[in-house]
């Protein structure tokens, strides 16, 4: 974990093994796999777009994915479904973008092409009225990638490195498998079985699901990222790759979730494009904290990365083991991050 304020590191910790066989230990260069983190650089993309005049956010999305005019919407025709309804959550499409087949060894962990998603199109219906309410879709957020990958003619690995990872300097950030030269630094994944900790593949092949949880990174790249979303330490670029007023909207609530998180007492959240909002009781000063941010889960790796902007704090953690066993209340994930809301934030607005 690393916790930063006006882009100075305050706080830096790591524990345990990046790689339990060899003994290396997790270190400032350990790189995790992020996964639905991506979400929010697929959000900045299409918002790049928007304000270089190349879409609107209400554009329709069979205008840029005729194959989604096949999907099965019981609550009127799929033209009213529009790029804001993807990034926000609220498309009514469903949770996983390949939902079948789980539980063989030959099952791929996301469809390869896109042409595999597109032939499930007519397989898949809308679950509630678009617009109506907040229900997570990785499925929404994968379909975002492609338009960004229809208007551009660029893969959405290849936009998102060239006009985000590398203007914020992001050179340890990479999609899916692992460049040779970073294969050192790579964390494996575990599974805890009965105490006994089980590797898995680090290496997240997640075809036409990239803009959905492709990235893989260092938690200091990640703190780059989260300092660009607060405006601190800007290397010059910030403004050619998101401007603050998009930023902000990115960051304006859109839709409650009414869904809740027993860790955080008291804790409600509201949707912005591909942020959440979480608004956390600050037990020490009164009122509330606004924190902004998003969560990653995928291959045993769990992650989160959170801003504060009225203390301009910043934070990122990452780890690499999950336990079946366990109540995940409990796992270092929901502790940190309980930590991070219930006293590390309050105690930096003294």
């Amino acid at each position: 974990m690393i916790l930063a304020q006006d882009g100075k590191v305050i706080k830096s910790e790591y524990y345990g093994f990046a790689d339990k066989a060899t003994g290396r230990p997790v270190d400032a260069q350990t790189i995790y796999h992020w996964a639905s983190i991506t979400k929010l650089f697929t959000t900045v993309a299409i918002l790049q777009l928007r304000d270089r005049g190349k879409l609107r956010l209400d554009d329709r999305i069979i205008d840029y994915l005729p194959e989604a005019k096949q999907i099965h919407n019981p609550y009127g025709p799929m033209s009213q479904i529009t790029l804001r309804h993807l990034l926000t959550h609220t498309s009514g499409l469903r949770s996983a973008t390949f939902p079948w087949g789980q539980g063989k060894d030959w099952y791929p962990h996301e469809p390869a092409n896109w042409s595999q998603v597109a032939a499930m199109m007519p397989y898949t219906e809308i679950e509630f009225p678009p617009g109506s309410k907040w229900s997570y879709s990785n499925l929404a957020m994968s379909m975002a990638g492609r338009v960004v990958e229809e208007i551009t003619g660029d893969h959405i690995e290849d936009y998102i490195t060239k006009n985000i990872l590398m203007p914020l300097g992001m050179n340890r950030t990479f999609f899916d498998v692992t460049p040779y030269y970073l294969i050192p630094y790579r964390s494996s994944n575990y599974q805890i079985h009965n105490g006994v900790a089980e590797a898995g593949n680090p290496n997240v092949e997640t075809g036409a699901t990239k803009g959905n949880g492709g990235l893989s990174g260092p938690l200091t790249d990640l703190l780059k990222f989260a300092n660009f979303l607060l405006g601190v330490n800007d290397n010059g670029n910030y403004d050619t790759v998101l401007s603050r007023s998009s930023i902000a909207e990115m960051e304006t609530p859109v839709i409650a979730i009414e869904e809740t998180s027993n860790s955080v007492p008291g804790l409600h959240e509201q949707m912005g494009l591909g942020a959440f909002i979480l608004h956390v009781p600050d037990k020490v000063h009164g009122g509330e904290i606004r924190v902004i941010g998003h969560t990653g889960s995928q291959a045993n790796f769990l992650s989160w990365v959170y801003i504060d902007p009225q203390t301009r704090a910043a934070a990122v953690f990452a780890q690499n083991t999950i336990d079946l066993n366990a109540d995940t209340d409990k796992s270092a994930f929901r502790r940190a991050r309980a930590g991070l809301f219930t006293r590390i934030l309050p105690a930096m607005r003294r």
